[in-house]
C-alpha cells in the first residue's frame, strides 16, 4: 500500500509574503527602523523645545555642573584629610571666588595703569589711519568722515525710542542673570554637598531592573565630565600664558585682558581659540602696528599647534573618546541652535552622552553597578539572599521572603543610598 505524505497548508501569513505584491524584506526592515528613528527624533524635539523654553533653569543649571565637575576634586581633597563636608564644600566656593575677583583686580589695575599711553596710541593710530584714507585708492576725506558721523547721530536721534526699548531689554536681561547667578550658586552647593543622594533620587524614578545600568552610566558621565574640565582647565591656562608671555616680550598694551580672553576662549573648542587669537592680534594692530600685529599672529599660531598637537593628546588620553569631527561637528551644531552658549556646551555634553551611551551598552549584570561601596545591592534588583545555614526549605523561604521585604523597604526609603555621580 502506497504511503500517502500529506503538505501542510501554507498560512495566510505564509501566502501573503511568497504572494505578487507581497512587501520585501528590505523595505520592512527600512520602515522598521523608520518609525523607530521618527520616534527619537520626536522625543529629541521635545527636549530641545523644553530646553528653549526652559532656558533661563537649564543654562545656570549646566553651569552649575560645570563648577560641580571642576570644584569637585577639591571638596574631596579637603574631605579625605579629615574637613567636614560643608567646611570643604565651602572652602573650595571661596577659593573660586577669590581667583576670579584676583583676576579682576589684575585686569582692572593693568588697564588704569595702561590707559594714558593707550589713549596716545589710539589717537596716533587715528591719524594714521585718517592719512591712509585720504590717500589713493581710498580718497575718503575728513569733510566725508564728518558727513558720516553726522548721519549716525540724526539716524540715533529718529530711532531714540527703539535705542531705549533696547535698554529696558538689557534691564530684563540683568535681572534674568542676577537669577541665574542665584541657581548657579544654590545648585552647585547642593550637588557638592549631596550630589550623591540627588542622583540616587533621579535613579529610583526608573524601573528596578534599569537602574544598575543608569547608575553605571552616570558614573561613567560624571568621570568623563570631570576629566574634560580638568584637561580644558590646563589647557586654558597654557593658553593664557603663552599669549600673555608673547604680548609682554611685544611690549602690546592690555596683555592681562588678552590672557583673560584667550583663558575664556578656550573652553570653546575650535571657535574660541580663532575668536581670542583674532583679539589679540587686533590690538596688537591697533596699538602697536602691522609688523607687530604678525608676530603677535604668529605667537597664536604656535601656542594653537602646541595645544592641538602635544597638550590635548597628552592629557585627554582615553578620558574623553570623542573624534576631532564631531568636536567640530558638534561646535558648528550647538552654535547654530544656542548660539555661544551652544558652542560652550556642546563639547562636554557629546562627551559625556558618548561615555554614559558606551558605559550602559557595555555593562552586564554580573559587573555590578560599578561604584565599588556597595550601592550595586541596593541599584540591582533583589534576590532572594538566605543565612549562611539553611535548616530546612521553609526557613530559607521565610529568610528569602525577610530579606526580600527588608530590601524593598530600603530601597523605598528617602535616605537610601543608591549610587551614582559622586560630587
Amino acid at each position: 500500500m502506497p504511503i500517502i505524505r500529506s503538505t501542510p497548508r501554507p498560512s495566510p501569513q505564509d501566502a501573503l509574503a511568497e504572494g505578487p505584491d507581497a512587501v520585501p524584506v528590505g523595505m520592512r526592515i527600512a520602515a522598521s527602523f523608520s518609525w523607530r528613528l521618527l520616534i527619537v527624533a520626536a522625543a529629541l524635539a521635545v527636549v530641545v523645545a523644553l530646553v528653549v523654553v526652559l532656558q533661563d533653569i537649564v543654562v545656570p543649571f549646566l553651569i552649575a555642573l560645570l563648577l560641580c565637575a571642576l570644584l569637585g576634586p577639591i571638596s574631596a581633597f579637603l574631605q579625605r584629610h579629615r574637613w567636614p563636608k560643608w567646611t570643604a564644600v565651602l572652602s573650595s566656593l571661596v577659593v573660586l571666588v577669590l581667583a576670579i575677583g584676583t583676576l579682576a583686580l589684575v585686569v582692572t589695575a593693568q588697564i588704569r595703569y595702561d590707559l594714558p599711553s593707550l589713549e596716545h596710541r589710539l589717537h596716533r593710530s587715528v591719524l594714521s589711519l585718517q592719512t591712509l584714507l585720504d590717500s589713493q585708492p581710498f580718497g575718503i576725506t575728513v569733510h566725508d568722515v564728518n558727513s558720516w558721523v553726522s548721519k549716525g547721530t540724526d539716524y540715533l536721534q529718529a530711532h531714540a525710542s527703539s535705542i531705549l526699548s533696547g535698554f529696558q531689554a538689557a534691564g530684563s536681561s540683568a535681572v534674568h542673570a542676577l537669577e541665574g547667578l542665584f541657581i548657579v550658586v544654590f545648585t552647585t552647593l547642593f550637588v557638592l554637598i549631596d550630589g550623591r543622594r540627588i542622583w540616587g533620587w533621579v535613579v529610583r524614578l526608573f524601573p528596578r531592573r534599569a537602574r544598575a545600568r543608569i547608575g553605571v552610566a552616570g558614573e561613567a558621565g560624571w568621570h568623563t565630565l570631570t576629566s574634560f574640565i580638568r584637561v580644558q582647565l590646563i589647557v586654558a591656562v597654557t593658553d593664557a600664558l603663552g599669549v600673555a608671555i608673547g604680548a609682554l616680550a611685544l611690549q602690546v598694551p592690555l596683555a592681562v585682558p588678552i590672557a583673560v580672553i584667550v583663558f575664556l576662549g578656550a573652553f570653546v573648542p575650535v571657535v574660541g581659540a580663532i575668536v581670542a587669537g583674532t583679539v589679540a592680534v587686533i590690538v596688537a594692530l591697533v596699538f602697536n602696528g602691522w609688523v607687530t600685529a604678525l608676530f603677535m599672529l604668529g605667537v597664536v599660531l604656535v601656542v594653537q599647534q602646541i595645544e592641538s598637537h602635544v597638550l590635548h593628546p597628552f592629557l585627554t588620553g582615553s578620558a574623553v573618546k570623542v573624534h576631532p569631527l564631531g568636536v567640530a561637528l558638534g561646535v558648528v551644531a550647538g552654535t547654530t541652535l544656542a548660539g555661544v552658549v551652544g558652542a560652550f556646551f556642546a563639547v562636554p555634553f557629546i562627551a559625556t552622552v558618548n561615555a554614559m551611551v558606551l558605559a550602559a551598552a557595555r555593562w552586564r549584570p554580573e559587573d555590578g553597578d560599578g561604584s565599588g561601596d556597595g550601592a550595586s545591592a541596593a541599584l540591582a534588583p533583589p534576590t532572594s539572599v538566605g543565612p549562611t545555614t539553611t535548616p530546612s526549605s521553609s526557613t530559607s523561604s521565610s529568610s528569602s521572603s525577610s530579606t526580600e521585604s527588608a530590601s524593598d523597604r530600603a530601597d523605598s526609603a528617602p535616605g537610601a543610598d543608591h549610587g551614582g555621580v559622586q560630587s
